[in-house]
């Protein structure tokens, strides 16, 4: 008589015997893996594996890829686009644990950081000795997070993206060899660029357990400002002319009269509800002056109300605060409500018209909006809001969605400036790039997964 054996009960029973109590079948555990914040529907794995190390990711991903289980990477959760739901159950590989500073090199700037470490952790530990890191998006997000997404944030602008601020990756691959991509040069021209392959590529090609980081010396001077508009299209033209005339601004943030209005509810920010920019400015306390004087002259001259100045420390921590809880604000606006975002990025040229468009979409739609982005080069987010647990708001949310996206897309635009595909975003990727080009990306897939193991679902149709 044969006996049917099923792979995930023999890979949790292999799994149990390194990881012990650190492989959790618990309900309310597997509930906590089965989306992130995004809408899509939760999907619950089959269990979920508290990993410490990259020896206990390499033996566990080895177990998994023999027996054809599937393993989804979970950091903090925080994801927008259903990167962590585990379509094909199996395990989620949680690496919330792995939270070590392992290196700081100061006098070379760069640091090495396991994958379950956060920002806020990172700049805490940093600050004392004069450095800090730069890339924050809006959410509580970990680093192996941010890699795996290709994340930016408000200092994009300045300082780039996790593109420009990762130097070399320790990954996992879906047989369990553990490869060293990049290092702590600034540069290389060795072979292919292994490192930005994996960056962005939503853990569906190896699984991140080590990080070496590009860090940045704090700025001797900072200062910030807000500045408001009767029109959004004058608060974007503003930008537009600010990136320009090349000043080198450190953040420029827009929120739309909806999203202040979000905002000074959610925030209790002091001022009114109507376009708003948001700025810092960094470098000598002459070339701040200088900097935040020119484009505060670009903003009268488009009509804008003057600078309110935020000097001090606790009042440009809680502006810089109430734009990374944009989402949280908006959502709170609509009691019954929840959002789902678009992550548009545009040419800076094409900005205003993306924008203007996608607010008289809404308006035409009848369908509640707030708008904000890290518009300083070129990326916007309009948050739709639809009654929660109501599918045919959600269907109107998403039909809403596509369209800003198709606008983007006609504009030489890309569907996803920050927030990566996962399982919102998949079906522009061949509008946006072409079938081959998708080919393309399967072929690696192919490559580096055979099996098919690594978050499976996400990126790409078919995948």
């Amino acid at each position: 008589m044969n006996i049917e054996i099923n792979p995930v009960e023999t890979v949790i029973a292999a799994a149990r015997e390194f990881l012990g109590d650190r492989l959790s079948t618990n309900t309310s555990i597997r509930e906590q893996h089965a989306k992130g914040e995004d809408a899509n529907q939760p999907v619950l794995p089959d269990a979920v594996a508290f990993v410490e190390n990259t020896g206990e990711v390499s033996r566990l991903l080895a177990l998994c890829n023999a027996h054809g289980v599937a393993v989804t990477p979970f950091g903090a959760g925080t994801s927008l686009e259903g990167h962590v739901v585990p379509v094909r159950k199996g395990i989620s590989l949680d690496l919330s644990r792995m939270t070590a500073i392992l290196e700081v090199n100061a006098e070379d700037m760069d640091c090495l950081v396991e994958p379950g470490v956060s920002r806020h952790q990172l700049n805490d530990y940093l600050r004392d000795q004069g450095l800090f890191f730069p890339v924050d998006p809006g959410s509580h997000c970990s680093l192996g997070g941010m890699v795996a997404t290709r994340a930016s944030g408000t200092n994009a602008v300045r300082y780039g993206t996790m593109r420009e601020a990762t130097l070399g990756l320790e990954v996992v691959l879906a047989d369990g060899r553990v490869i060293q991509t990049g290092g702590r040069t600034r540069k290389a021209a060795n072979g292919y660029d292994l490192t930005r392959l994996f960056i962005g590529s939503e853990g569906t090609l190896g699984v991140v357990t080590k990080i070496r980081l590009r860090l940045q010396g704090i700025p001797e001077a900072t200062t910030a400002a807000v500045c408001q508009f009767e029109s959004l299209q004058a608060a974007v033209e503003t930008v537009i002319m600010t990136m320009q005339a090349g000043i080198p601004v450190a953040r420029i943030e827009l929120a739309d009269a909806d999203q202040m209005r979000a905002s000074i509810a959610y925030s209790k920010l002091p001022y009114e509800p109507l376009p708003t920019l948001f700025l810092e400015f960094h470098g000598s306390p002459a070339g701040v002056r200088e900097q935040a004087e020119a484009v505060e002259a670009i903003a009268i001259d488009m009509g804008g109300k003057g600078f309110a100045w935020a000097e001090d420390t606790e009042t440009r921590n809680k502006l810089w605060k109430a734009r990374h809880d944009a989402w949280w604000a908006a959502n709170a606006l609509y009691p019954g409500c929840r959002g789902i975002t678009t992550d548009v990025c545009v040419p800076i040229s094409k900005l205003a018209e993306a924008i203007v468009s996608a607010k008289e979409e809404a308006v035409a739609a009848g369908q509640n909006t707030c708008i904000v982005g890290h518009v300083g080069d070129g990326n916007y987010h309009v948050v739709i809001l639809f009654p929660e647990g109501d599918p045919q708001g959600l269907e109107k949310a998403w039909e809403l969605d596509r369209k800003i996206v198709a606008k983007g897309l006609s504009l030489g635009g890309t569907c996803s400036g920050e927030h990566g595909v996962g399982l919102g975003k998949r079906e522009f990727l061949a509008v946006e790039h072409g079938e081959d080009v998708l080919d393309v990306m399967r072929s690696l897939k192919a490559t580096l997964d055979p099996k098919g193991i690594l978050n499976p679902g996400k990126m790409f149709p078919g995948n």
